[in-house]
């Protein structure tokens, strides 16, 4: 039997001028990059994210898209998405 794989939440910044490496790993979001401005900014969007998940009982696995959605409009998470 194939190991179910875990959903997560993927930052990217990509404005970091200072060679400084961010790295944030948390529960379901891994955060890489960015100025110190934009990680810190990733850094509370995705524990937003995670608070709002708490408040339903519920884990990234237990939403669908349109949950997804909805949580990351009320936390002001930007989601790019293939439309394809």
């Amino acid at each position: 039997m194939a190991a179910r794989r875990k959903k997560i939440i993927l930052g990217l910044g990509l404005d970091n001028k200072d060679a400084h490496i961010r790295i944030t790993k948390g529960k379901n979001f891994r955060l890489y990059g960015g100025s110190e401005e934009t990680h810190e900014t990733m850094q509370e969007k995705a524990l937003k994210l995670n608070e709002q998940l708490d408040k339903r009982r519920k884990t990234l696995d237990d939403i669908d898209k349109e949950e997804f959605h909805e949580i990351a409009e009320k936390v002001g998470l930007d989601i790019i998405e293939d439309k394809s």
